[in-house]
């Protein structure tokens, strides 16, 4: 009996056997340098005798890009979720290769120019990152903006922040190590990725490098993806994020100090100028103190993933009943000092107030909040922790994109 004709099947994509080296380029209707940049890379990798291949992660381009991409010797990724990151994470799931190098699509980045990158990861790098300062920056390249203040500001404040050498935290060329990869979990999903990859490499330890760059004008028709402000934000909003030291525990130091600064004024000071600063003081030390208590949430949730030393030792000591302890005799404290304050104040007549009862009410009130922030936050730490040993202290990812490869099992 003869069998129905199969509809054709589009061509099948030959990936070799063992695949060294994956180029991975997500791409959003970029149709007239897709195919430039495709050729370049595939070039490189036949010069460097490198068996590789080249992963267009297409996110939802309407403009024939796939096509183009397809036509040149691509593998095309289909990555429904909008953005730089999504785009990124589909393609480098889908790619075989040992190593992975990403890139751009618009023809900023010259794909021809991959020997430096291999090297390094033969080396042993685990991540070898670009440098457009160090290898070049063509007339039109890059904004004054971006050029003067968004990239050093952002990769002064990453290197600050994490300690890490990275003198261009942002060059969207950069090739990595895909098993070392695979230990950074990265998940976020518009540009803020770059920052995120450099960021968990380097609280992993992980082996990086920089290797001049150059970058050139873009081919596109259109404006770029990249929105300076809102971009800018979002990375500087991941690092704040990614570090609770410089979030909250410098700032809660600061807040001391300068409350500690208001109590001594208080007390050199004549009556009504100490007065005054005594009230300053009080919201310093209690925005100070609710600022520690975050540092230690956000640090008791980093720490089976390894926060550092000190706060290791520091939390370990904590114990819900000690805290419990010191905030109630706190805000008992406060009360009786705010209650004798009252007693005196009331003996004296509204035209002569009594500024040393006064200064006790400030200071039993101050104190009444700090027990009732420590009581309640300790309660809060001990609900973070009962969730962390039941199991339940870590939401599960949701999926990062939806992932289409074409032609992917036929090549596997």
């Amino acid at each position: 009996m003869p069998q129905p004709e199969c509809p054709p099947a589009e061509p099948p994509v030959r990936i070799p056997l063992a695949v060294d080296a994956s180029v991975v380029m997500p791409c959003l209707n970029e149709a007239l340098t897709v195919g430039r940049c495709v050729d370049k890379a595939l070039g490189a990798l036949a010069r460097l005798g490198v068996a590789g291949e080249v992963v267009v992660a297409d996110n939802m381009s309407t403009d024939g890009s796939p096509e183009i991409a397809r036509a040149h010797g691509a593998r095309v990724v289909r990555v429904a979720r909008l953005g730089y990151g999504s785009a990124l994470l589909g393609g480098i799931a889908a790619a075989q290769g040992r190593f992975v190098i990403i890139g751009d699509a618009d023809a900023s980045y010259d794909f021809s120019a991959l020997d430096p990158f291999i090297e390094r990861l033969k080396a042993g790098d685990d991540l070898v990152i670009g440098n457009r300062f160090r290898g070049g920056i063509r007339p039109g390249a890059m904004p004054w903006l971006h050029r003067y203040v968004g990239n050093p500001v952002l990769s002064g404040i990453l290197n600050l922040f994490f300690r890490t050498p990275v003198g261009d935290a942002h060059c969207g060329l950069r090739a990595f190590r895909k098993d070392s990869y695979a230990r950074l979990g990265l998940n976020t999903t518009g540009m803020e990725f770059a920052s995120e990859m450099v960021v968990k490499a380097a609280l992993l330890g992980l082996r990086m490098s920089e290797v001049p760059t150059v970058l050139y004008p873009d081919g596109r028709d259109r404006p770029p993806h990249l929105r300076s402000f809102r971009d800018g934000w979002r990375h500087l909003r991941f690092l704040l994020l990614m570090s609770p030291r410089w979030l909250f525990l410098i700032p809660a130091v600061c807040l001391f100090l300068l409350a500690v600064g208001g109590v001594l004024c208080s007390a050199l000071a004549g009556p009504t100028l100490g007065l005054h600063a005594l009230l300053l003081a009080g919201p310093c030390l209690v925005g100070g103190h609710q600022a520690f208590w975050l540092w230690a949430f956000a640090q008791d949730k980093n720490r089976p993933a390894g926060a550092a030393g000190h706060a290791r030792c520091c939390l370990n000591r904590y114990s819900l009943e000690g805290a419990l302890v010191l905030g109630t005799a706190a805000f008992l404290a406060g009360l009786v000092t705010t209650a004798w304050s009252l007693a005196v104040g009331s003996g004296a007549g509204p035209a002569s107030p009594d500024v040393a009862s006064l200064r006790c009410a400030v200071c039993g009130a101050g104190l009444m909040l700090l027990g009732l922030q420590t009581v309640f936050n300790a309660f809060f730490l001990g609900v973070l922790r009962l969730g962390a040993a039941a199991g339940g202290g870590v939401l599960p990812l949701q999926p990062a994109q939806s992932v289409r490869a074409e032609g992917y099992a036929t090549a596997r």
